[in-house]
């Protein structure tokens, strides 16, 4: 199927989409589920819903809907935070990041296998409205994190910045306050890091390791020492500035949880939402090489395409979207079509690869060869040298439904079983 660009949504954005609609997301596109969509999720189970449904439905009619064929579940940014500040890389090139991939090798060629992440496995009992003691146990504590917040103490800590600076009079401005505090230099380039330590949430016992280290590396300043540390603390120093100049309401909690999501913009080619906040502050945040895409337009346009391929023969559907839709449309009027053609030029050229299909043959040879590789390959530990960009083989478990929607997905002579890989 189609991959490349990645994708990430909110909640918002996938509650806008019918499941047909849904269908189509996951054709074009490689998903990176961020953990706050799960939380977000799991914490309908607290919810307060309209008559005629239970929590339950709700939660399993978005699980049914989160795509689950070119979908990856991202490392918490939290994870991510600690292991660069004790000197690992993490990479902003607009991949997901994913943990669990162990090292394999058969006949001489390597490869990495991840199997089926525990946030999938969750989605999955989810459609079936099946839920552990303890994911109910967690969308409680979620719900009453969120009624703990306390913009109003934002509000007033951060005005008091404003007596020596200008009040940032446009979310521009704030982001603008925000880069100039974490990246001051010279005499106060100690407190500035120690600032953006704080904002990041770090104990104080842990700070003294991290100082040692950035000490050691000559104090760079927090952009050079740990860019997405940087990226973090920058999104919540602009969100906590914005409160403060009245540019944002202190009157919704779960303006935080919509924030967090820009943590994982690094990661991403494209950010979906219809959340108001999203609209207003994502854009100042990306890069040239991506793009926020309003929901609503977003579906009108899988709308448009669902409406395009349920015109094709039955003949031609009934051979699943893996024979006709290793592509969007070459028609530019549709918004998908434009997206590939910004993140994945050359995709309307047959010599790419992405719009020739493959004949049986190879597609055979290649299905043996994977299957091989799966029951026969060993686990090794990584040589010094492992450079994940060349392995031979990547293998991802998947578990997924032969029907989504009215849309066959996998071509005939897989039938009931619903494990792929």
């Amino acid at each position: 199927m189609a991959a490349g660009i990645t994708l990430i949504f909110d909640k918002s954005a996938l509650q806008c989409l019918n499941l047909d609609e849904a269908v189509w997301l996951d054709t074009f596109f490689t998903i990176n589920i961020t953990p706050l969509f799960f939380i977000e999720t799991l914490a309908d189970l607290e919810k307060q819903v309209r008559a005629g449904r239970t929590a339950e439905q709700v939660v399993g009619n978005l699980a049914e809907k989160t795509p689950d064929l070119n979908s990856h579940a991202n490392i918490p940014h939290g994870l991510l935070i600690q292991g660069e500040l004790m000197g690992g890389t993490v990479e902003m090139e607009g991949r997901p990041l994913v943990s669990g991939g162990q090292v394999m090798q058969l006949e001489g060629q390597t490869g990495i296998m991840f199997q089926l992440p525990p946030e999938q496995e969750a989605l999955s009992r989810w459609q079936r409205h099946e839920f552990l003691a303890l994911e109910r146990l967690m969308a409680k504590a979620w719900r009453h994190a969120l009624s703990g917040i306390d913009f109003n103490g934002i509000y007033y800590t951060y005005q008091d910045w404003f007596r020596a600076r200008p009040k940032p009079r446009t979310l521009d401005e704030a982001k603008a306050l925000a880069a100039e505090i974490l990246d001051r230099y010279g005499p106060d380039k100690e407190n500035a890091f120690r600032f953006g330590l704080d904002l990041l949430g770090v104990h104080p016992e842990a700070q003294v390791s991290v100082l040692s280290r950035w000490q050691t590396l000559d104090c760079p300043p927090l952009r050079l020492f740990a860019p997405y540390c940087r990226h973090v603390a920058e999104v919540d120093l602009f969100f906590y500035l914005a409160i403060a100049a009245g540019l944002i309401g202190r009157d919704r909690p779960s303006h935080k949880v919509d924030l967090a999501y820009l943590y994982y913009l690094p990661f991403c080619k494209v950010f979906t939402s219809k959340d108001n906040l999203h609209r207003r502050i994502t854009p100042l945040f990306l890069r040239p090489d991506q793009d926020f895409v309003w929901a609503e337009d977003f579906k009108a346009d899988l709308r448009c395409l669902d409406e395009h391929y349920s015109a094709l023969p039955e003949e031609i559907k009934a051979k699943g979207l893996f024979a006709f839709a290793s592509h969007p449309p070459v028609d530019a009027s549709y918004l998908v079509s434009r997206l590939w053609d910004k993140h994945l030029p050359g995709w309307r050229n047959h010599d790419s690869g992405t719009s020739a299909p493959i004949d049986e043959e190879t597609e055979k040879y290649v299905l043996e060869r994977l299957r091989h590789f799966t029951e026969d390959a060993r686990p090794i530990s990584p040589p010094a040298s492992f450079d994940s960009d060349e392995v031979e083989n990547m293998v991802l478990e998947r578990k997924i439904s032969l029907w989504k929607g009215k849309w066959r997905r996998l071509p005939p002579g897989i039938e009931e079983s619903e494990d792929s890989k």
